[in-house]
């Protein structure tokens, strides 16, 4: 019947600290988080499977040491004036990974890094469009995205 019982639950309870604890509210409430807990379920994605598993404490250590160069060099382009010999602009990444979860990831991994946004990804052809900060160099990011996160998101997830 729930599907998701933790989730029913926190939904109820914070309907109830919303809303009031009346009996009406409880049913309305109820109604809601078993709904929710429903729709939840059927969005529900396949379980990813991890072949190399061992390679995600690389990849989190690649992963947060990009974060951390990107955000430098974001600050150094806003704050050291350097702003006017530099263009943004758009790169077409051709990929071979097709993992659903894999993508997903390399999304947040090129998203959350300071100056790249996962823009679009055509699924017919395999390629994603990001939109880079500082694009000084298109074949370089392209090497990037393929030798540093996808070859390791193919291990990992295909």
């Amino acid at each position: 019947m729930l599907p998701y019982p933790l989730l029913s639950l926190s939904l109820l309870i914070m309907w109830l600290a919303l809303n009031g604890f009346t009996f009406g509210q409880l049913i309305v409430g109820g109604i809601v988080s078993v709904v929710a807990s429903w729709a939840m379920a059927s969005m529900r994605p396949s379980k990813p499977r991890l072949r190399g598993w061992y390679l995600l404490p690389k990849l989190v250590w690649i992963v947060l040491y990009d974060i951390v160069r990107s955000n430098a060099a974001v600050v150094w382009i806003l704050l050291g004036g350097h702003r006017e010999k530099r263009h943004s602009g758009f790169v077409a990444i051709p990929l071979e990974l097709r993992d659903p979860t894999g993508l997903a990831v390399l999304a947040v991994i090129i998203t959350s890094t300071p100056g790249t946004a996962w823009m679009e990804y055509n699924s017919g052809g395999g390629t994603v469009l990001i939109h880079v900060f500082d694009l000084v160099d298109e074949d370089g990011w392209v090497d990037l995205i393929k030798n540093r996160y996808e070859k390791l998101l193919v291990e990992i997830f295909e």
